[in-house]
């Protein structure tokens, strides 16, 4: 029996999985309705930087947020340690529920932070990528696989979208055009093989 190994695309200390090029994946709020913000075993992971800017910033959006992420806030503050010892989002008491959430008149999940007009935490903006830091100061770059965001990989692979191609502007603000015309280019290389 042969077994096929992925290809890892390495783009200066950046190593990143050829599922990153090859899964298809397009966000489907109309059906999801921003559960990510709202599921899960912890908040969203953070970069260490990421609390203070947060902080910084929370008077412009936290009017966005319900009172009981206000209370999380002002209980736990900007981040908290989660069971990997991660910092990640602060969740509200008794739930799974991201502080930093804006929920419309119909109930559907939104960053308050986002909808500020500032920026998210980079895990959120990345998602599906989880980025894993490596020892030496490389990163390396995965295709997460959660079950609440399955209608967002049936509709990439209905539209043709890659997860790439559908984070194309985060993957530009955090990376870099360079970096994201070299992962295109070894997207066409692989694709071809």
């Amino acid at each position: 029996m042969k077994h096929r190994f992925g290809t890892i695309i390495q783009i200066g200390d950046i190593l990143v999985s050829e599922d990153v090029v090859t899964e298809y994946f397009s966000c489907d709020y109309e059906t999801c309705r921003g559960i990510c913000c709202i599921e899960g075993d912890s908040g969203a992971p953070m970069e260490e930087n990421e609390p203070d800017e947060i902080e910084r910033c929370y008077d412009d959006f936290s009017h966005l947020m319900r009172q009981q992420g206000r209370d999380a806030v002002g209980k736990k503050g900007f981040f908290e340690i989660d069971i990997d010892g991660d910092i990640v989002t602060p969740l509200v008491d008794g739930s799974c529920e991201c502080a930093f959430c804006h929920f419309g008149p119909a109930g559907e999940c939104l960053c308050a932070i986002e909808k500020s007009g500032r920026k998210k935490p980079v895990s959120c903006s990345l998602y599906p990528i989880r980025v894993t830091k490596l020892t030496g100061g490389g990163q390396a770059l995965n295709v997460h696989h959660w079950d609440v965001c399955r209608p967002a990989f049936e509709k990439g692979r209905r539209e043709g979208t890659l997860v790439y191609q559908f984070l194309k502007k985060p993957l530009v603000d955090n990376y870099g055009q360079e970096f994201y015309d070299a992962l295109e280019a070894a997207a066409a290389q692989i694709a071809t093989e």
